[in-house]
């Protein structure tokens, strides 16, 4: 089973989406038996919050569903149990390596390194660009499932992918 955490700053708008748009990629590809998918975030500023409306709305236009959502903030556990810690940008990683004291098992990875294209992910809760954290989450989402496709045997950190940061 490939436990994957999708994380932002606050849980309510990159990393649910992530969450969500990956568990639909994972489900139309009928692989929901190999993977376990979830969000958090690295604040607890949202804590206990639904998905953000323009977000919940862009997942909406494309038919996935968010609903029961709760943001939390990531926990030592969830870093632990967790094969794949993928983050949205820079400061995410700075406080994911606060949160996990440095990242001691290399699980950290952006998830735009999984594209042709490596960059941050804008935060829409700044820019109001949900079709661009939409555009840009899907790639993401994507590239990632095809690399965990094609490379199941291969160990699965992102340390290497850091250094491009």
């Amino acid at each position: 089973m490939n436990k994957i955490v999708f994380v932002c700053w606050g849980n309510i708008c990159r990393s649910p989406m992530a969450e969500y748009i990956m568990k639909k990629l994972v489900s139309d590809a009928g692989l929901e038996s190999r993977f376990e998918i979830s969000s958090a975030g690295v604040s607890q500023e949202e804590y206990g919050n639904p998905v953000y409306p323009p977000a919940r709305r862009k997942l909406a236009e494309h038919g996935i569903s968010c609903q029961g959502h709760h943001a939390h903030q990531i926990t030592q556990s969830e870093y632990h149990d967790a094969e794949m810690i993928i983050i949205m940008d820079r400061p995410n990683y700075r406080r994911i390596k606060e949160i996990t004291r440095g990242d001691p098992e290399h699980k950290v990875s952006f998830l735009m390194d999984y594209t042709d294209t490596p960059k941050d992910i804008e935060d829409p809760w700044y820019t109001g660009d949900y079709e661009q954290a939409w555009e840009d989450i899907l790639a993401g989402c994507t590239g990632l499932l095809e690399y965990l496709i094609n490379s199941p045997a291969q160990e699965l950190t992102g340390q290497e992918k850091l250094s491009s940061h």
